[in-house]
């Protein structure tokens, strides 16, 4: 079974490398520098500090292959080629809503990048379809 594409735009794209590489670098030392801490502390069996830091390093290595999956398998929107006749990826959309008397305005992204407290929702969602 092909693995799903993960379509984003271009900054989505950026945002997602940047993060990777900020664990990769930065936060990976900064846990290896908590457990090694932690060690000089002496008896390991009962050292919280020395355990919530290979806590954080499982989380950080498990954030960074969810990140290596998802930019590897990902498929970037060339907004300068987006057809603007029709609505997709990339595009701004104007919603007004009867309820509450308001137009909102959204960004339609792919479902990865999607966050609605940002007003980006995803090409996969009933609004965003519709």
């Amino acid at each position: 079974m092909a693995e799903k594409k993960n379509i984003l735009t271009y900054a989505g794209l950026k945002q997602y490398e940047d993060e990777l590489q900020n664990l990769k670098v930065v936060k990976r030392k900064e846990v290896a520098q908590k457990i090694k801490e932690a060690r000089e502390q002496g008896d390991l069996s009962e050292n919280a500090e020395y355990d919530a830091a290979k806590d954080e390093q499982r989380e950080i290595e498990l954030r960074i292959e969810e990140l290596e999956k998802l930019l590897k398998n990902a498929e970037v929107v060339v907004e300068e080629e987006i057809d603007l006749d029709k609505i997709n990826i990339g595009c701004k959309v104007k919603v007004y809503d009867t309820e509450f008397d308001e137009e909102m305005e959204f960004s339609i992204v792919g479902s990865t990048e999607a966050n609605s407290l940002q007003n980006k929702i995803s090409n996969e969602s009933p609004v965003g379809k519709a």
